[in-house]
């Protein structure tokens, strides 16, 4: 039943790697959903983070950054973020004010112009560049493209996000409440834990490994008269010199990533959790599409 007056609709956030789609994603839920990291193309999969009002539901698809594929991993990734385009009713073309129009950027734009959704284009990371800055890039932007709203914002800072989350919803359509209130992704915590292990050892490795990083989630165990959840989860890389990476001497590498991405998975469990952790090479796993299904990349369902 459609409540007269509610407001609900599906927002996808795209643009290039880097500009700040997770960390305002994560801003609007109020908790972490989407890993963040200052290396691209860290989102993989479509996010859908849930965000419920009195008088509005939106949700939000977080796409991988749209950039020049370099290989299976990167196709998927890409064409992951261009179908989100055809079945949404709001898109966020978010940019870096601090780069400014780039050619990511242009290439974006010439594929917009081929959808018939209402597009914002949001300028992120405004807390860091100077207010007079701002005009003459909007004005570039608006001169490839009739943008339905210019609005500027800082997805770290929180500035301007409030009148962002009010355009939207002027332009959602009357509908249903998908989800229930409470809930604020459509991802099994599975996804969301795998997702936590593998920005912990983005962070930690940062130059060393780049991205040929995936996590698999051996099992999640609660046992009988125990306030602790058990977690197994396996680190997969691609040579056996990132293995060492990961481990570490004498294995101190792997114990921080298990520390600092346990902090994350308590926070979402709401308990104590003991998280052991393996690592395992797959060798050249981004160009073999048998292993990218295996470890959860499904063109299929997108």
């Amino acid at each position: 039943m459609i409540q007269e007056g509610y407001k609900s609709g599906f927002v996808a956030i795209i643009g290039r790697p880097n500009v700040g789609k997770s960390t305002f994603l994560n801003r609007v839920i109020g908790q972490k959903i989407a890993i963040m990291s200052d290396k691209p193309q860290t989102t993989r999969n479509k996010i859908q983070g849930v965000y419920t009002t009195d008088d509005a539901q939106i949700i939000f698809i977080d796409t991988p950054g749209i950039h020049k594929p370099k290989h299976k991993l990167g196709d998927f990734m890409v064409k992951v973020a261009q179908s989100a385009l055809q079945e949404v009713d709001l898109i966020l073309f978010m940019v870096n004010a601090v780069e400014g129009l780039g050619r990511g950027d242009e290439f974006i734009i010439e594929r917009l112009k081929h959808v018939q959704t209402p597009v914002f284009l949001v300028i992120n990371k405004i807390d860091e560049v100077h207010p007079d800055d701002l005009l003459p890039l909007i004005e570039q932007y608006r001169s490839l493209h009739a943008f339905a709203e210019v609005i500027p914002i800082s997805a770290l800072q929180g500035n301007n996000v409030e009148t962002l989350l009010q355009q939207i919803k002027n332009y959602l359509p009357e509908g249903p409440q998908y989800y229930p209130a409470h809930q604020v992704t459509d991802h099994p915590e599975r996804f969301i834990i795998a997702e936590f292990i593998r920005e912990k050892a983005l962070h930690l490795t940062r130059e060393e490994v780049p991205h040929s990083i995936a996590v698999v989630i051996d099992s999640i165990e609660r046992r009988e008269n125990s306030d602790t959840v058990y977690v197994a989860a396996t680190i997969i890389v691609e040579r056996d010199s990132q293995k060492g990476i990961i481990i570490g001497k004498r294995g101190q590498m792997l114990k921080e990533i298990g520390q600092r991405a346990r902090v994350d998975i308590e926070a979402l469990l709401g308990s104590k959790v003991f998280l052991e952790l393996w690592v395992k090479v797959q060798k050249d796993w981004r160009n073999k599409m048998g292993q990218l299904r295996d470890l959860g990349y499904r063109e299929d369902e997108y």
